[in-house]
């Protein structure tokens, strides 16, 4: 019995050694389990921020990208995908959104997308300062060229043919037949080739056209240096308005991925390696949460208001409101009115490249149309105002703040209904407040009646069909014509016609 109770004792202590090393290993397995699993996790998990812009580049999309990429940074966000498709838009609106790209802590991928839509203008310096650039297929990318407001008549396009070139384009060609003659079509042909086409490239318009083309092309060309795309087609996409499709874009290493869809954008680029801030960071992008931010109502407020159609609306219905409100106190509404929409037109215009020479020329067209009024028929006044309102409209915004500018047909319409209600409507009430009174009591002065007695002092007078007592400071005769120059109730006063201009 005792050996027995000798090896139960032994298998029971090596029982509960082994429990007791078990206890002890739990901890440590579930130690590198969840060290080995924490680095996937956190691969595969994380937020992706999706923004759309699908309208014209300005001061409201600003505002909304930088909420965007504020919002990404403070979530931590592993990207941020920008879906474009815009026509162009405002060049001091671009340059704020590719410097919140370029100094974001969050990789942005700036994604044309879906099928039929376009990054042109200042869309394409946006997909060259992304850290990735993307497109969706059957959509473009170029026609970066900077576009002059109104498109001034004479002044060519940049990049466009220049008739006054053709002779020089011309004695280029005959010189290159001439060393293709002499056996020299070689390297001296090329050189020859490459000068003609350099010419080509240079805008032919005036200084202010090349200006403006020589800084986009530096400044596009810095962007593809920066991402390491092609900066010599970003060039022609803003010399000669060269333009894309997707495929080719990715072909002629313009963009880094064409992808159907945002899913199969986020499968294309994972793993790849992009530079944020001068670091380098690998892109893990599976398994991410995407979480749309769409523009709130201030976006939405400011992107209607900044329109240059909306301001300029919004500014004539400010001056005329405030007009009416001068020239009838009392009314309310009109200032009312006039008040907030000039309010909310220098706002819009504070963030817009106002050219505030046209905005005096409007002032002072309005001015000239409202001193027609005053004046004895139409003439210089008139004419003039109507002309210093076109032009201001014309030239409201700066020539060198993009491709924005107020409607041409807005602007004939404004400038014909201001003309038409200045000239005409307003010149009409003018006339009629200046005409003689027809009825009431101010309408009896002035009028002419017989007297019915002789008298000096006090007696009766015949006027309008009507006997009325009358007061005359010196003697009147019956049947004499007299003139009425006041009223005291239902007494006359009065003075004989001959007397009236004195």
């Amino acid at each position: 019995m005792r050996a027995a109770d000798g090896l139960a004792l032994c298998t029971a202590t090596r029982m509960k050694t082994i429990i007791r090393s078990i206890f002890y290993l739990i901890p440590l397995v579930l130690g590198a389990v969840l060290l080995g699993a924490g680095p996937r996790a956190a691969d595969e998990g994380g937020t992706l921020v999706l923004l759309r812009v699908a309208d014209a580049i300005g001061p409201a999309t600003v505002d909304y990208v930088r909420r965007g990429l504020d919002r990404a940074a403070e979530a931590d966000a592993r990207l941020v995908v920008l879906q474009l498709d815009t026509p162009g838009g405002l060049e001091t609106a671009m340059r704020d959104i590719n410097r919140d790209i370029i100094a974001s802590r969050v990789p942005v991928a700036v994604y044309v997308s879906p099928s039929g839509a376009r990054a042109a203008s200042a869309g394409t310096y946006m997909m060259y300062a992304a850290h990735i650039a993307a497109m969706a297929p059957a959509t473009n990318i170029g026609a970066a060229t900077p576009v002059q407001i109104g498109g001034a008549p004479g002044i060519e396009p940049p990049g466009s043919p220049n008739p006054r070139d053709k002779g020089v384009e011309k004695t280029e060609e005959k010189k290159s037949e001439e060393l293709d003659e002499s056996g020299g079509a070689g390297e001296d042909a090329e050189t020859a080739d490459k000068e003609a086409a350099d010419k080509e490239a240079v805008p032919p318009g005036d200084a202010m056209s090349r200006k403006m083309v020589n800084d986009a092309v530096a400044y596009i060309r810095s962007l593809a240096e920066m991402r390491g795309r092609n900066a010599d087609w970003a060039e022609q996409a803003v010399r000669e308005a060269a333009s894309l499709s997707a495929d080719r874009a990715l072909a002629e290493g313009v963009i880094d991925v064409v992808a159907t869809d945002v899913a199969d954008l986020l499968q294309k680029i994972d793993g790849q390696v992009v530079s944020v801030n001068g670091q380098d960071r690998t892109l893990k992008t599976t398994g991410l949460e995407i979480v749309v931010v769409a523009p709130d109502w201030r976006n939405e407020l400011l992107s209607v208001i900044t329109n240059p159609n909306v301001a300029y609306i919004l500014m004539l219905l400010g001056i005329y409101g405030l007009f009416f409100e001068l020239a009838n106190p009392g009314y309310v509404l009109p200032g009312v009115i006039g008040a907030i929409s000039l309010l909310l037109a220098l706002y819009a215009l504070q963030v817009l490249p106002v050219n505030y020479a046209g905005v005096g020329l409007i002032l002072l067209g309005i001015a000239f149309m409202v001193a027609e009024l005053f004046m004895p028929s139409f003439g210089a006044l008139g004419i003039g105002g109507v002309v210093a309102f076109v032009v201001g409209s014309i030239i409201l915004f700066d020539v060198e703040g993009g491709n924005i500018a107020v409607s041409l047909p807005l602007i004939a319409a404004a400038a014909v209904l201001s003309a038409g209600f200045f000239l005409i409507a307003l010149r009409a009430l003018f006339t009629a407040y200046r005409r003689p009174v027809v009825s009431g009591a101010e309408e009896m002065l002035g009028s002419v009646g017989e007297v019915m007695e002789d008298f000096v002092g006090r007696g009766r007078i015949f006027v309008h069909g009507e006997t009325w007592n009358a007061e005359s400071a010196v003697p009147v005769k019956k049947g004499g014509r007299v003139c009425v120059t006041g009223r005291d109730g239902l007494t006359l006063r009065i003075k004989p016609e001959e007397e009236r201009g004195k």
